[in-house]
């Protein structure tokens, strides 16, 4: 079996899908056949001491198959669409000359969308602009909002006010730049990528099953010891429910329970619901998605899956 004809072409294999649709099984199963390199697109598996809340692959497993974009920020970091493109670059560019075919596995479709068409060119984050913004935001969210509204109506028309990364990313933009981040988009995108992709998705045609599937790994979670891990971050001085790292899925909900702002049954629920909405954005993104090979996870078999892959990869 050869990837070469892809090498030569410069594609790569990019596995999408919701979240708990069996993506990293499927790369696994891949890497048994083929020398390959995974690259994580998943806005939550950069974070350090963040395992079990994000699925994140086992020990066994990064040392079975090289992975990449896993462990390699802390908490209290950020990370923006920007980085993530500048960093697929490079490592795509690194595991093609070692004679290896990338391979993008994840459901951050925001990412894709990034890799894909570009990313218009946005000031750096100045710190000192942020910490100001955020005090405002914490003191007077409703006003920051307001004054998005008279210097970019068009962003504050889709940001919430009760979204302050976004909101405070949007007036960032204009303070340091003087421009607005609706006119910064409008200009022609930088960073396309010099690759493609050959795309497949593992897209459930039955929502339900996906919803049982999401509740069993939730469960699996809890049993193996995801409060435990929030407690942990909890104990640090330097986190806090608003960043972006304590906002995934899971991680909000369990930190909003350990202060007791709800009991254990509402937690469960709350923790279900925001899954069961990311994979209804997630499916959101991919029906908008072009050129998407399309396997339902729940009618296709394990090893029937592999195959259709494997076919893919030796006609390209």
């Amino acid at each position: 079996m050869s990837i070469q004809n892809m090498i030569e072409k410069r594609q790569c294999l990019a596995l999408m899908g919701p979240t708990a649709s069996g993506k990293s099984q499927l790369s696994m199963d891949l890497a048994a056949k083929y020398p390959i390199e995974i690259i994580s697109v998943d806005s939550a598996l950069i974070y350090r001491d963040m395992d079990i809340g994000t699925a994140k692959p086992s020990a066994e497993e990064l040392a079975a198959v090289p992975h990449h974009l896993i462990d390699t920020h802390d908490a209290a970091e950020s990370y923006s669409a920007s980085e993530f493109v500048e960093d697929v670059h490079r490592l795509v560019e690194e595991i093609f000359a070692r004679n290896r075919l990338p391979v993008l596995v994840g459901g951050t479709m925001m990412y894709f969308n990034a890799l894909q068409q570009g990313m218009s060119d946005l000031p750096s984050a100045d710190e000192s602009v942020r910490a100001k913004l955020q005090a405002q935001w914490e003191s007077e969210p409703e006003a920051l909002h307001e004054r998005l509204q008279m210097v970019d109506p068009v962003s504050a028309e889709r940001i919430h006010p009760n979204d302050p990364q976004r909101l405070i990313r949007a007036l960032e933009v204009y303070e340091v730049s003087g421009k607005t981040l609706t006119e910064l988009r409008a200009q022609p995108k930088s960073n396309l990528p010099k690759f493609d992709l050959l795309k497949v998705a593992l897209i459930p045609e039955d929502r339900v099953r996906l919803h049982k599937q999401i509740a069993i790994r939730f469960q699996s979670m809890l049993e193996s010891g995801f409060l435990q891990e929030v407690k942990a971050l909890m104990s640090r001085s330097d986190l806090n429910p608003e960043m972006t790292s304590i906002r995934s899925v899971g991680y909000r909900q369990a930190w909003s329970f350990l202060s007791g702002e709800y009991d254990y049954e509402t937690f469960v629920e709350k923790g279900l619901v925001a899954t069961r909405q990311l994979a209804k954005r997630q499916l959101t993104w991919l029906r908008k998605e072009e050129g998407l090979i399309v396997l339902d996870p729940f009618e296709v078999s394990r090893e029937d899956r592999l195959q259709v892959v494997v076919k893919l990869i030796e006609s390209a």
